[in-house]
């Protein structure tokens, strides 16, 4: 007799949530009983903060292509919006151009998640919602179950051989984890960018493709308009945009101490909206499927993933598990990505009678191997270029990126920065000589990181080591920078 009350228990219902949850009962061979716990109404599933369903509403084709092979789920109209080319990413004066990405889409993330809901429920998940959760049951050295709260103020408590923890980046669970783990707990506060952004219909003022493209999701580099981020123009239609910009503190404390400024978050995005060339006349969206959605703001964490994402009977996926890319704060991919991997590592698990930190320990391997070996490496570049200036990403994208560079970037991967041993390049290089030193060793520090990465260890007993050398590799980056 099974002694839980459920199998798993998956806390939160946003997109990483769901898709854990309806991955392992796709791939569970006991029709493992599984019950994802929202806070939100059964109406408005997956909402991220009393805004609505903030986010910058991107995903590759093969994110979602990932999804369907792996689950049989696909998506389709209306929680897919828009259909774009690529991700076309501009230097701060306009002048260059980088395709980041290949064909993708541009989702409705209001309708999404009631999508994800049915396509749960149909593979027999369980669903409580207008629960907020508060801690984690522990005995044993293990996580049990869950506690919370109802709508009503009520106590809820449940129990489950597996808790699943998708409940975002700031999560009580992990921070509030009551067992002896290697998970990570805490976020350094420079590795959290503030977002922001509208949904606007908006009136055509000029053709212009470097500031709004219906075939392409632009992002600008500006460290004046996004300090330490990045802005976008995610097309939703042809006048139709999901517009707005990231910023770290840091960055926006000293452009603001350099210009006089007292510029906040709001600030930037509608000076950013207000530059932009093409958009006249913006106002929020009139759609009845962007009620409750048209603006809002987040905090989106832009580091590698949780160096550990597991512990005796519990598990990070998503947000919680620090998942977007470093270099562009993009978590619907590696949400899909992570969820999947988790789903079928639970499923594992729970027929192998074996839900320790070893029995989960494949999704922390497979996870690293097939996907998050690139994202320390990001975290480098991406720490890099939030010390640059304007002029110097001008200047680097222009004349330091080589085709090479560009297919590379196109696909994900680290630039190699070929151009910088380019003889015919040379008189550029000695014109910015700091910038060219800087870029080579993010390249050779990528290189060192990747192949330390993909070296992830295969069991717990040697992730401290490992751990160890990824930490202080990190670390000397962050004393070259001038971060430490």
């Amino acid at each position: 007799m099974r002694d839980t009350d459920y199998d798993v228990i998956v806390a939160g219902g946003g997109m990483a949530g769901l898709i854990t949850a309806a991955s392992i009962a796709e791939f569970s061979k006991q029709n493992a009983r599984v019950l994802v716990v929202d806070r939100n109404s059964e109406d408005e599933p997956g909402k991220k903060t009393s805004a609505g369903w903030i986010c910058g509403d991107a995903v590759s084709k093969n994110s979602l292509d990932f999804l369907a092979k792996s689950t049989g789920i696909v998506y389709g109209r209306p929680e897919i919006e828009h259909e774009v080319e690529g991700v076309m990413v501009y230097s701060p004066d306009h002048s260059t151009k980088v395709l980041f990405e290949g064909a993708g889409y541009i989702l409705n993330r209001k309708l999404l998640p009631r999508r994800q809901v049915e396509d749960a429920k149909k593979r027999g998940v369980e669903f409580q919602f207008n629960v907020s959760l508060e801690s984690l049951i522990a005995e044993d050295g293990y996580v049990k179950g869950v506690i919370g709260r109802t709508k009503n103020n009520e106590v809820f408590k449940k129990t489950a051989r597996v808790v699943v923890d998708a409940t975002g980046s700031a999560s009580l669970l992990r921070v509030r984890l009551p067992i002896k783990s290697k998970i990570q707990r805490e976020i350094d506060r420079d590795d959290m960018v503030a977002t922001g952004r509208y949904i606007y219909e908006f009136d055509v003022a000029a053709e212009d493709p470097s500031y709004f493209d219906p075939k392409y999701a632009l992002i600008h580099l500006d460290q004046y308009l996004a300090p330490g981020g990045y802005a976008w123009t995610f097309p939703k239609g042809e006048n139709k945009v999901n517009i707005g910009l990231g910023y770290q503190k840091r960055a926006l404390d000293a452009r603001n101490r350099r210009f006089g400024k007292s510029d906040g978050l709001q600030d930037l995005i509608d000076e950013y909206v207000a530059k932009n060339r093409v958009i006249r006349n913006p106002r929020l969206s009139s759609s009845p499927d962007d009620k409750g959605n048209e603006k809002g703001h987040w905090q989106v964490p832009v580091r590698r993933p949780n160096d550990c994402m597991v512990a005796n009977g519990y598990a990070v996926v998503g947000d919680a598990a620090w998942m977007p890319r470093p270099i562009d704060a993009g978590g619907i991919g590696p949400a899909i990505h992570g969820s999947v991997i988790l789903g079928r590592t639970v499923s594992e698990a729970l027929e192998s009678d074996d839900v320790s930190e070893a029995g989960l320990w494949k999704y922390n391997v497979e996870f690293m191997r097939t996907y998050g070996y690139q994202m320390a490496s990001f975290e480098v570049l991406r720490r890099y270029l939030q010390t640059l200036p304007n002029d110097d990403i001008d200047f680097g994208m222009k004349y330091f990126l080589s085709q090479e560079d560009i297919s590379l970037i196109t696909h994900r991967k680290h630039p190699k920065f070929s151009n910088l041993l380019n003889p015919a390049l040379m008189v550029r290089v000695m014109e910015r000589p700091g910038l060219a030193r800087g870029l080579k060793y993010t390249v050779d520090k990528s290189e060192r990181l990747i192949a330390h990465n993909q070296n992830y260890p295969e069991t717990p007993q040697k992730f401290d080591e490992w751990q160890k050398t990824l930490l202080k590799e990190l670390q000397e980056t962050y004393v070259k920078f001038g971060l430490a």
